[in-house]
This record gives structure tokens, sequence and C-alpha cells, in this order.
């Protein structure tokens, strides 16, 4: 099935050289651009895209504004916010919001296909040492889910403290000398029994309710 996708930045270049490396994909269809959020709001509407690339800061409406409008419905579309710096102080505040990560601007072809297409695919795409970074430096406000982690079974909480470490279910799965659908199913539980959208909002919860707790800088 094709991924589709709408560019949302207020660099016209980036817009261009984004969609066309997306257009190259078989799998990748670009059904939409906006130069800014206000724009992305309606043209999320209009043309119903599976995954929106966002840039964080534009004119008219910033990209959180807009994420944080366009994740407020039902079957939104997956959201990744394109920042040009690795730790950006609007990042932790879409994850909250329902964002599904983050993207670097300068990331590669092959690195932009397969963030859409992780995304796409329901993950969260969240480099471990940059959430550790977005947890330490950031002002903690309410949770992103208020139930709390008493909730999960142990094993449930072992896989919640590695998804929160980045690791993929397949990582997981290794650590943890289990079935990979295992893996699956405990993610899946935990998500429902927390009242969680996606992995990302795992990640933010399991931080802020004290699951893991950030560790020392390297």
């Amino acid at each position: 099935m094709t991924i589709r996708v709408l560019i949302v930045d207020d660099q016209e270049m980036v817009r261009a050289g984004f969609g066309a490396l997306l257009n190259a994909q078989p799998d990748i269809e670009v059904v939409g651009q906006a130069g800014d959020g206000a724009q992305a709001i309606t043209a999320a509407a209009e043309l119903r895209p599976d995954v929106i690339l966002m840039d964080v800061r534009m004119p008219v409406m910033d990209g959180l504004a807009a994420a944080r409008e366009i994740l407020s419905v039902a079957d939104a579309p997956r959201v990744i916010m394109l920042t040009t710096f690795d730790l950006d102080d609007y990042v932790y505040a879409a994850l909250r919001a329902g964002a599904s990560g983050f993207l670097l601007k300068h990331s590669t072809p092959d690195e932009l296909a397969g963030a859409v297409r992780v995304v796409a695919a329901g993950d969260a795409l969240l480099a471990p040492s940059v959430t550790r970074r977005l947890v330490e430096d950031f002002t903690r406000a309410q949770p992103a889910s208020t139930i709390a982690p008493d909730q999960l079974t142990p094993r449930e909480t072992d896989v919640l403290r590695l998804v929160a470490r980045g690791l993929s279910n397949r990582q997981i799965a290794a650590e943890l000398v289990v079935a990979e659908q295992t893996v699956k199913s405990h993610v899946s539980s935990i998500l429902t029994k927390l009242d969680l959208r996606d992995r990302a909002q795992a990640v933010v919860y399991a931080y802020e309710s004290g699951v893991v707790v950030p560790g020392p800088r390297h």
C-alpha cells in the first residue's frame, strides 16, 4: 500500500527536495505541501495523508501548534517533526502532543524514507540518546497519561523500560529472550492499559511516571 505524505516547511527548497526524494520511492507518494502550520491543518483535512513531515519553526503558525490541532481528531495522520538540531525545545512538547518522533533535516534519503515507513507502520522514531536528553532538559508538565504504572504486569514494565531506551521489538525480544510477537502483544497491552497513542507517548510516560529514571550523560 502506498504511503501518502504531506510535507510542511516554510522553505520551498526543503519541500521540493524532500518531495523529490520521497516520490522516487515506489511505496511513497507526496500528496501535498504546505508552507506554515495553518496551511498544514487545512491540507491535512483535505488530503488525509498517512504521514506528515512537519517543520518545527514556521511563520503564521508553528509546527507544534499545528501538530496539536491535527492530532486532536480521530484517525489522525502520523506526524514527524523536522528539526535542524538534535535537541530542540519544541520536540519534547511535540512528542507529548502525540507526534510520532522527529527527523533531522540533514538526514540521508534512506533515513528520510525509512522514517516515513517506520511511523506509517505505527512505530516511533526516537533515538535513545536524544530521548534521554530531551527528558533531562525540559520541564515536565502533566504526564502523557494519568494512569498509574502499577496497572502494568512486571513483564510489561520491563518491556516499557526497554521501549523507553529506544529498542525495537526485535531488540527487546532478544534482551528478554522471548518471541518478537510476544513483545508486540506486551506493547499493545501497555498502550491500551495506559491509554497511550503510540510508542512515542509510551517513552514520554515512562520517564514522567518514574518507570525510567534518566541516567548520567555520556
